[in-house]
């Protein structure tokens, strides 16, 4: 299987499963047709990427008959698998300009190869690098990474590609060594950013080149490259792969997550870099100013932000427990940053929805006891959604965000898990919060005719979720449920009936009623006149007002009922001997258990506490 690491997106935790589950090629995003899905970052869709001024001289229209061309490594592709083109490189040896390479420009949409010419590609790697260890031209060195990065995709040929010393080769051209040499020459950085895309894709595929990484030191070069992107002009795609190229690492191995992590303040380095991507003005210590006016960032300011966020979210995964004054200020302003992201707007709807997708993912690593810098005392000038005073605009990014995942109707543990588990942490720690969210979610009761589940309401979508059938999106569901019902069971029962919540209960042994461990106000709910005159007819099981119904027993004598009763017993009985069923009881601590075992608990109290009177 090949792999490119260039164009993976979406939430940092989908970066090896998304292609996967799709049955799609990890590399193939990055294909140099426009991509199905607007605005994917490919390496090889280079166009929206580099102005026109600073792309490379495109080589690829070299005959290959013409006088002095050899043909170093023709490979024909067979079937559909290895994609309908042809892949030729050439080297051309004018008399005059030394080595040049040319690639054909059908070549980058391959990402299956050819096993017959493992070898052949393995040489043509080996030779690549000879070149680049040379002092050549721009152009060519572009060339000769552009087809370096196509043959990095394929994993078995990068044997002669993961050594030291072709590593260093590469690090140097991405001028990812020791020399303090600023970034001051526009013509060199096309080498610079194919260099990094080349080392993207190998880390990606090579267990070899990570554990060489750590070696070389390459996350402390890579940190030192995004100080000196500080206040350049034109080094946007520089600093872009940068971050992907940290993110990768941070992902891959685990001590290089931790060298960043403690040794090289990683946080505060991505910190800086998400701060500068988006532009951020401060008007008050955690506090960004809002300018209504403001344009949607760029592409690649947006692509910039999306990678920050993704290494900052591999290198904050152990930070729930603040243990420092200093830790603290540095989460209160990590979550002052992404507020200012939530109500930031990227190019596209999409472009958007991924940049906040990827900042819900990092705010879930924030400590929670850092998020009340999410919202703040609003102004008379803003006129943003306030409650209490205080500036509700990015917890209604939030409340939008889940919702729109929840009508996509699909991947619900990956898209809609981390927002409702936010949303929760907040509601359960924050009492402003908590209130706004809730006047929003589960305002007063008026119409009980429905059942909770039946309607457009974020309610009635919610309730639907508490009997998904992934366990994951039920419990998380019915948990943030709860948790804007202060943890009270009556209160979850009256918006959500008995049967939705009877799986979140039984797991919390509060089949009995009561309420949960978490302290809230005891401020009181108030129920609608309307739902007063509605309740002694509310249905408890199904939520809902219902007609009353004949009693069918009214009509039959004592006999009768008898009779009947005895045939539901037998019926019971031939279930359970059978083993269709399992009749269950509620134990004195309000947990499920078989009806034999909860009777004998029950039994077992009674007689001690006769016992003790």
């Amino acid at each position: 299987m090949s792999g490119c690491a260039l164009c993976h997106w979406g939430t940092p935790k989908a970066l090896l499963a998304g292609a996967a589950a799709s049955g799609l090629d990890p590399a193939d995003l990055s294909s140099p047709r426009r991509p199905s899905r607007p605005g994917c970052p490919g390496a090889d869709y280079n166009s929206h990427r580099t102005p026109r001024h600073r792309r490379p001289i495109d080589r690829r229209c070299a005959p290959l008959g013409m006088p002095g061309a050899a043909v170093l490594a023709p490979f024909a592709a067979a079937g559909k698998s290895q994609m309908n083109m042809g892949w030729w490189m050439v080297i051309l040896q004018p008399p005059r300009d030394g080595l040049k390479f040319a690639v054909l420009g059908s070549n980058r949409a391959i990402f299956r190869f050819d096993p017959a010419d493992e070898d052949t590609r393995k040489k043509l790697c080996e030779g690549i690098l000879n070149i680049l260890e040379k002092d050549t031209k721009t152009s060519c060195q572009v060339a000769c990474l552009e087809a370096l990065r196509i043959l990095s995709r394929d994993k078995k040929v990068l044997v002669p590609v993961t050594t030291k010393r072709n590593m260093q080769i590469l690090m140097r051209l991405a001028k990812l060594d020791t020399v303090e040499d600023p970034l001051e020459r526009v013509s060199e950085f096309p080498v610079i950013v194919e260099a990094l895309k080349c080392l993207c894709n190998i880390i990606f595929n090579s267990a070899v080149a990570q554990k060489l990484s750590l070696e070389l030191n390459l996350a402390a070069m890579l940190c030192k490259l995004l100080e000196k992107c500080k206040d350049q002009q034109f080094v946007d795609d520089i600093k872009c792969f940068d971050l992907r190229l940290l993110f990768l690492l941070s992902l891959l191995h685990t001590d290089i997550r931790s060298q960043l992590r403690q040794e090289l303040q990683g946080v505060e380095v991505l910190t800086q870099a998400l701060e500068s991507s988006l532009s951020v003005r401060w008007t008050e210590e955690y506090k960004a100013a809002e300018d209504r006016d403001r344009p949607p960032l760029s592409l690649q300011e947006t692509d910039c932000a999306i990678e920050a966020l993704k290494a900052l979210f591999n290198v904050t995964l152990d930070s729930w427990n603040v243990h420092s004054k200093n830790e603290s200020h540095q989460f209160r302003y990590m979550a002052a940053i992404l507020r200012h992201c939530l109500l930031t707007t990227g190019p596209t709807e999409d472009k958007t929805e991924e940049l906040h997708s990827n900042a819900i993912n990092l705010l879930s690593n924030v400590p929670v006891s850092c998020l009340d810098v999410l919202i703040s005392p609003s102004s008379q000038e803003e006129t943003d959604i306030k409650y209490n005073g205080m500036n509700m605009g990015a917890i209604q990014v939030l409340l939008d965000f889940m919702e729109k995942r929840i009508d996509k109707g699909s991947s619900y543990r990956e898209g809609l898990t981390p927002v409702l588990s936010l949303l929760t942490e907040c509601c359960r720690t924050h009492r402003n919060i908590r209130k706004f969210i809730k006047a929003q979610v589960l305002p007063p009761l008026r119409d009980v005719s429905s059942r909770p589940e039946v309607g457009t309401t974020v309610r009635n979508k919610l309730v639907r979720l508490m009997t998904h059938v992934d366990l994951g999106v039920k419990q998380i569901a019915a948990e943030f449920l709860f948790v804007l019902c202060k943890e009270r069971v009556d209160s979850l029962l009256k918006y959500t009936g008995y049967g939705n919540a009877a799986g979140l209960l039984a797991a919390r042994g509060l089949l009995a009623g009561g309420r949960g461990d978490h302290w809230y106000s005891d401020d009181e709910d108030t129920d609608t006149e309307e739902y007063k005159s509605a309740k002694p007819n509310i249905n408890l099981i199904t939520g809902h007002l219902e007609e009353p119904m004949p009693n069918p027993m009214d009509e039959m004598t004592e006999e009768q009922k008898e009779y009947e009763a005895m045939k539901l017993v037998n019926m019971f009985d031939k279930l359970s001997r059978d083993e269709l069923i399992k009749p269950m009881g509620v134990r004195p601590d309000g947990t499920m258990a078989p009806l034999e075992e909860a009777v004998s608990q029950y039994q077992t109290n009674k007689q001690d506490s006769s016992d003790s009177d």
